[in-house]
């Protein structure tokens, strides 16, 4: 069987590597009977617009890797496997991106939220505020936080992870040294502590060091990565200090099995496909899929405890965003690149980055994530203070 990757392209990058044949099939359909009949073939990559087709004996995963390329499409043997359209729609975005926020005002970029409105709200950590820029603006303002005054006073924020702004105007922030959750009602620049203590701990109504988080989709719920306690806790978004949480996934000693965390660092779910949570183990170089309540989850993406730079690795993901289809969007930070994972795919397609710089096509260790309303791309390039964005194409 075949499963297929629609504007992907195989590109074969290894020493290894076997020469490819090019087949002059006349359509897709023929390149395909051309494989399934040679025993040695294992992926094909038709050219829409020239016919060409051509057969490798090489799998992605192990010799190369899948490029974004509008008009070709490209199909790898999957052994007992039924055929599956990995993808759906157009999934490319510009590889080359555009600032929308630079270091004239930013010091480090982590957390990420696009609005309906699309509006921009970006966690600086480093200065401990968060920004807010509105859509099609040029400078951002303030929105929480004291610029460059760490502190745990309710004007205050000491290293801010993570953001998001719920439909009634109210801002959350992941506030990580001080282990807490802050939300901000009614443009209030005071923040009022929801989850967590002034102190970090693993009782159920501490937390040590809160990162990335995700909300359910009537807002009613929230779901931290409680890092330092390889957790993700949940709490209620009308909650105060010192109410317990509930711990849905992880909570043991960080180990790279599916019982439990290794650095976790971000998470996401699109609850109006499925209620299960994506999350990134930073030091595990792995995605897990867990159904909260569970006690094990599913490894989705990378090889726990093994970093590497070829397709089917990762080396210290950080933020995550699954759409609607439940393809993953992941930070593959010590890569300085953005991986794609087509739905039920462990082979990751780089859609931006994947050299480290300061160039327009270059990321360095980007953070967070996020989508607009047309599914433009915005990455948190930390380190260097700016936002990229990435157009849909």
């Amino acid at each position: 069987m075949l499963s297929r990757f629609i504007d992907i392209k195989y590109q074969c990058n290894n020493p290894g590597c076997s020469s490819s044949i090019i087949d002059p099939a006349s359509s897709l359909r023929d390149c395909q009977f051309t494989c399934l009949a040679d025993a040695q073939c294992r992926t094909i990559t038709f050219d829409e617009n020239s016919n060409q087709c051509e057969l490798f004996s090489d799998i992605p995963s192990q010799y190369g890797n899948l490029l974004a390329q509008s008009g070709v499409i490209t199909m790898t043997v999957m052994d007992d496997t039924q055929v599956t359209d990995r993808a759906s729609g157009n999934l490319l975005w510009n590889t080359t991106g555009i600032t929308v926020l630079d270091s004239s005002q930013l010091v480090s970029a982590v957390g990420l939220y696009v609005d309906s409105n699309n509006t921009l709200y970006v966690v600086d950590t480093n200065n401990h505020v968060v920004w807010k820029l509105l859509n099609n603006a040029v400078n951002a303002t303030i929105v929480a936080g004291l610029y460059q005054s760490q502190g745990s006073n309710s004007s205050q924020l000491n290293w801010p992870y993570d953001v998001y702004a719920d439909r009634h105007g109210n801002i959350y922030v992941s506030d990580y040294y001080n282990h807490r959750i802050q939300k901000y009602s009614n443009g209030s620049r005071n923040g009022k502590t929801i989850a967590g203590i002034n102190g970090y701990g693993s009782s159920l109504n501490q937390m040590n060091r809160p990162e990335f988080f995700v909300f359910d989709s009537t807002e009613t719920f929230m779901y931290i990565v409680d890092h330092d306690n390889n957790r993700i806790m949940r709490f209620v978004t009308n909650s105060t200090s010192g109410v317990n949480g509930t711990i849905i996934a992880g909570g043991n000693a960080a180990d790279n099995t599916n019982t439990t965390f290794n650095s976790p660092l971000g998470i996401h779910y699109f609850p109006n496909t499925s209620s299960d949570l994506f999350i990134t183990n930073s030091d595990g170089d792995s995605v897990i899929r867990w159904t909260p309540g569970a006690s094990s989850g599913v490894f989705v993406a990378g090889t726990p405890g093994v970093a590497g730079s070829s397709s089917s690795l990762l080396y210290s993901p950080a933020g995550i965003r699954i759409d609607a289809y439940l393809n993953m969007y992941v930070v593959d930070r010590g890569n300085n690149r953005i991986q794609m994972f087509c739905a039920n795919s462990q082979i990751g397609i780089t859609i931006a980055g994947g050299s480290g710089g300061n160039g327009p096509e270059q990321l360095n260790q980007p953070s967070g994530i996020a989508f607009d309303a047309k599914m433009n791309m915005y990455i948190g390039d930390n380190n260097n203070a700016r936002v990229q964005k990435f157009v849909k194409l």
